[in-house]
């Protein structure tokens, strides 16, 4: 199965969190400006949200795929006030007909004293759980 990574992070927190999965995924995350060079099979797609939204550049990505380019996206991300970023991501997706896993994950991020030290040691632990259990890893 070919896995790829694409993610959006502007204060670092999904930065921290592909980081520390790169060696279960076995591929490089890169940040939702390099489009895909070849289809896969599972696309792990990240992202927080800032003033309720996701970026419009995760927007612009999505906007690039196609269901032939990607059978399966798993979403995941973090954020401080909302309950996820996954919502918009997965809205966004399905209106291009792709396949979006019922299986998300989103953890805390710091914005200020919201949330601070997040996402930690354990909400990164968590991640790498989740993403050995899409994976199967």
């Amino acid at each position: 199965m070919t896995t790829a990574i694409r993610y959006y992070s502007k204060f670092g927190h999904t930065k921290q969190m592909v980081e520390a999965v790169k060696d279960i995924i076995g591929a490089e995350p890169k940040t939702v400006v390099e489009s895909l060079a070849e289809p896969v099979d599972m696309l792990l797609l990240g992202a927080g949200v800032m003033l309720g939204k996701v970026d419009g550049s995760v927007v612009r990505f999505i906007n690039t795929l196609t269901p032939d380019k990607v059978k399966c996206v798993v979403c995941f991300g973090s954020c401080a006030i909302i309950k996820s970023p996954v919502p918009q991501m997965r809205k966004a997706l399905e209106a291009r007909g792709i396949k979006v896993s019922e299986h998300e994950f989103t953890c805390p991020g710091a914005m200020g004293p919201i949330k601070a030290g997040h996402p930690n040691a354990t909400d990164i632990e968590n991640f790498k759980a989740f993403v050995r259990s899409v994976t199967n890893n």
